[in-house]
């Protein structure tokens, strides 16, 4: 059944998700909504080569909550967005938790097999029954071209009011891309960046030191970029480097975020305007 399901999942073409409604997950954020929600109706993320896509739900309450996660720390992870989902749902009374699992690849370093591991696992020893009802990852999401393996699928989306899940690319991943990507680079822990009661989105406040050799990276050609700043050099989108030189430049010119980014130390807010698109919040109206 899993199987028939991922097959269906992955012969679906990728719809281009327009800005509209939508909250875009990076690497190592998660956020939580519930159908309720007047402001976002798609939680969504990409550019998944070996990292996978998590989409936890509970079916009686609609809450849900989407992670991308790259195997960094798995089972707290887990808890977190477990616990996250626990918090708007009453998981006594009438409906269930489920899980669906999309993305990796039969990468060469076998790290999507390893995430894909630790993920069950996880689920495995929550204390509540969790239902996997999709698994669409490492072999059961591989292609082969000319004896290079890829992921079939980098991105979902999920619709809060319907529950579908469908493969998705995101035009437009903002606000703040290279700030929330730099937050990654610098070795950030998994982070809630919505508020579902207020329906604003929330950034930071992020505090990093200096990006180590970031003049020495941003010298480098794109080839020695990608062979070593990704787990799968073969199997990344075509946008994979110039994503990352606008990371490193970000960090290059905000060596410390505290003086320069959030000396307030209040986070960004961003809140959707009458054309459902996420506008920034002043936050002394807060």
């Amino acid at each position: 059944y899993l199987q028939e399901k991922a097959k269906l999942l992955r012969s679906q073409p990728a719809r281009t998700v327009e800005p509209k409604g939508l909250l875009y997950v990076q690497q190592r954020e998660f956020a939580v909504t519930t159908p309720e929600d007047g402001s976002v109706s798609i939680l969504g993320s990409d550019d998944a080569t070996t990292c996978h896509i998590v989409v936890l739900r509970h079916t009686g309450s609609g809450a849900t909550c989407l992670t991308h996660c790259d195997g960094s720390d798995t089972e707290a992870e887990v808890s977190l967005i477990m616990s996250s989902v626990k918090s708007f749902s009453d998981t006594t009374g009438y409906g269930r938790l489920e899980v669906h699992l999309v993305g990796g690849f039969n990468d060469d370093r076998q790290l999507s097999q390893k995430l894909t591991n630790q993920l069950l696992r996880a689920f495995d020893l929550q204390p509540d029954d969790v239902h996997l009802v999709t698994f669409c990852v490492t072999e059961l999401n591989d292609r082969e071209e000319r004896d290079i393996h890829f992921p079939i699928i980098y991105g979902i989306a999920v619709n809060v009011k319907t529950a579908e899940i469908f493969p998705a690319t995101f035009p437009e991943k903002g606000p703040d891309e290279d700030l929330r990507s730099a937050h990654v680079l610098t070795g950030a822990t998994l982070t809630n960046i919505y508020d579902t009661k207020r329906e604003q989105l929330h950034i930071g406040p992020y505090f990093w030191s200096p990006f180590p050799h970031v003049d020495f990276w941003l010298e480098q050609d794109d080839q020695q970029i990608l062979q070593n700043l990704s787990t799968s050099p073969l199997a990344e989108p075509p946008h994979f480097v110039s994503h990352i030189r606008s990371t490193l430049t970000f960090l290059k010119d905000h060596p410390f975020p505290s003086c320069s980014l959030f000396p307030d130390r209040k986070p960004r807010i961003y809140k959707k305007n009458e054309e459902g698109l996420w506008e920034q919040v002043c936050s002394d109206k807060i």
